[in-house]
């Protein structure tokens, strides 16, 4: 018989406010705290960028969305709506100021949090229990779960339990209409410039893969276009630019059906492994054993810098890691990956 969990609250409060990777790598801990307590009301705070991966999950109850572009006049009713809650468990999966405040303005008696060596802005000073520290760059979901290990929950399988409804899965298989070749997702964008590969590379792993049997499907978000639009007017074959024109949520349908994703470090990224797409993943300036794809450890491709990782949104060198990183390299752990 599987352990009992230290506690039995009623209602649950996670605070993961912000980016897209982090969210969803926070969904095993979700998953598993709903199996822990299939009775309980779980809620989760998040900010309207990610709040497309949690919207409509089916471990979830509630969402809370904090309007950041209201700024501090809209923190106070997002605080409002969390006193209101009553939780009697508030995970903070954020460690940031902002959701050290939002735990302990919940009122919860338990305000489960990282430690001060995990911490900024000194948010483990908010909350009343911390899991133990871990090592410098070690990967983030691990970390996460660590919070139901503290728990004492049960063991389960990592899961993240994305889905579509029937109609957002018909508008997936839409967007791809046509394509009747396997094809590969390319994630081509990142929040930051000094993640991004070469528009001129990726056009020509696009053409070497082409030759091999497989189509290509851009994504990005809007400040992607450009850079994808690069890509297509690079690439002498064909290929399906969805940069710009897709949701969140469309990306789950899209990847579901890709023979294999490719890109750099960034949100995309993790929706791609959370639906079970094989993936290649690219890395320079941030770190694969903090953040590489769920299982898909075997796509990451590592460019190599005395400076890396830095962690900089933008490099004053001309990103010399993703120099590194070559067409034939790239083109062949995709071809590997292939499903």
């Amino acid at each position: 018989m599987a352990p009992m969990p230290r506690l039995a609250p009623d209602r649950i409060l996670i605070v993961l406010l912000g980016a897209i990777g982090d969210v969803v790598r926070g969904l095993p801990l979700l998953m598993r705290l709903r199996r822990a307590y299939p009775e309980a009301h779980i809620t989760w705070a998040v900010e309207p960028l990610s709040e497309p991966i949690v919207r409509a999950h089916p471990a979830l109850d509630d969402v809370i969305v904090f309007q950041r572009r209201g700024g501090v006049k809209s923190f106070f009713p997002f605080l409002r709506q969390i006193r209101a809650l009553r939780p009697d468990l508030t995970l903070d999966l954020q460690r940031h100021l902002k959701s050290g405040v939002s735990s302990r303005w919940s009122g919860a008696p338990l305000r489960l949090g990282f430690p001060r060596a995990s911490s900024r802005e000194g948010n483990w000073w908010f909350n009343n229990a911390h899991v133990p520290a871990r090592a410098h760059y070690s990967s983030k979901l691990a970390y996460f779960l660590s919070f139901a290990d503290w728990l004492d929950l049960p063991d389960a399988p990592v899961e993240f339990g994305l889905r579509l409804s029937d109609e957002e899965d018909a508008r997936a298989a839409q967007l791809l209409a046509g394509i009747e070749r396997p094809f590969m997702a390319a994630f081509v964008g990142s929040s930051c410039e000094s993640r991004l590969w070469f528009p001129d590379r990726t056009a020509r792993a696009i053409e070497v893969l082409a030759e091999r049997g497989m189509d290509t499907v851009l994504v990005g978000g809007p400040g992607d276009v450009a850079f994808a639009a690069d890509v297509e007017a690079q690439s002498r074959v064909a290929l399906r630019n969805l940069a710009g024109k897709t949701g969140l949520r469309d990306l789950f349908g899209i990847f579901a059906r890709a023979a294999v994703a490719f890109g750099p470090d960034s949100g995309p990224m993790h929706i791609a492994a959370a639906v079970g797409a094989p993936v290649v993943s690219l890395w320079g300036a941030t770190s694969a054993g903090r953040s590489s794809p769920w299982a898909n450890e075997d796509g990451v491709i590592q460019g190599v810098a005395a400076c890396m990782p830095c962690f900089k949104k933008r490099c004053p060198i001309g990103r010399v890691c993703m120099q590194a990183i070559g067409v034939d390299g790239v083109v062949e752990r995709l071809l590997e990956k292939h499903r």
